[in-house]
């Protein structure tokens, strides 16, 4: 091979290269989020004794979520940060186990997903997630105290973030991660990632700052995010701290094997 020709293929691996690093920056949002933007109808959908939390964020963004209010006074409200599929509805199914016990929650809806405006993106939630829990604190009397933060796959991320500023009950986490650069690094191992990434969600820093009783619980078949970023996040946290790793489960069907009774078994220590 001559010269000329090895530098013509180094030179058209260094384009491919840097075109892949163009369209990975360019488009990671839209890699990241699959927001489904439909708004949910509570009548529609058969849903009773929910209120609508409407909420203003910081930037002036008009949300909406659903809120179920304890039926036992005695038990707090869980707000729940769901994944980045789908919308908040989606998640009733987990709710209904929590309120059938007595628990209140708030299923937080982000911006750009179930008919909210706005695009999402990583402070963007964060602001999301503090309008919710404003709402519950200023409309509700709601205190710190009475709420437990849970978050789904990337909403752990804003659970984590939102436990550093709120003096919250307790806090589960369901299929974390340390940051979302190490769930990319496993794809694109090839990138440098951690300059691209717009959206980091540095929990395994932000832990660090979390005091509130912890609970993450995690599938050992779950290949969208590996057990391994979880325990990572786990060993970086305070106590107390508990780990469940649920045999053959995967990222989605966490309930299919019994998570819930796990979560209740630990709120009820709380």
């Amino acid at each position: 091979m001559t010269v000329k020709r090895m530098m013509h293929y180094v030179l058209v691996i260094a384009l491919v290269y840097v075109c892949a690093l163009a369209f990975m920056y360019f488009n990671q949002r839209s890699m990241l989020y699959y927001p489904d933007k439909s708004q949910p109808n509570p009548v529609a959908m058969g849903v009773n004794n929910v209120e609508i939390a409407r909420v203003q964020t910081e930037d002036g963004l008009t949300l909406e979520g659903w809120y179920f209010a304890p039926s036992d006074s005695k038990k707090p409200v869980i707000v729940l940060f769901h994944g980045n599929a789908g919308n908040f509805a989606h998640r009733g199914y987990k709710a209904s186990y929590y309120m059938n016990e007595g628990y209140g929650v708030l299923l937080a809806e982000y911006r750009g997903y179930g008919g909210n405006p706005g695009t999402p993106t990583e402070q963007g939630l964060y602001k999301d997630a503090r309008a919710y829990l404003d709402w519950l604190k200023t409309k509700n009397n709601m205190a710190d105290e009475n709420i437990v933060i849970y978050g789904e796959s990337i909403g752990t991320g804003v659970a984590v973030q939102m436990a550093t500023e709120y003096n919250v009950k307790a806090v589960i986490l369901e299929a974390a991660y340390s940051s979302t650069v190490d769930i990319a690094k496993n794809i694109y191992g090839f990138l440098p990632i951690k300059l691209l990434m717009k959206d980091q969600f540095l929990s395994v820093e932000n832990i660090y700052n979390v005091h509130a009783p912890l609970l993450l619980v995690h599938g050992d078949k779950d290949i969208t995010i590996p057990i391994a970023l979880s325990r990572k996040l786990f060993d970086a946290a305070n106590e107390p701290k508990t780990f469940i790793n649920i045999p053959d489960a995967g990222h989605n069907n966490l309930y299919d094997h019994g998570a819930h009774k796990y979560i209740l078994k630990f709120l009820k220590k709380y």
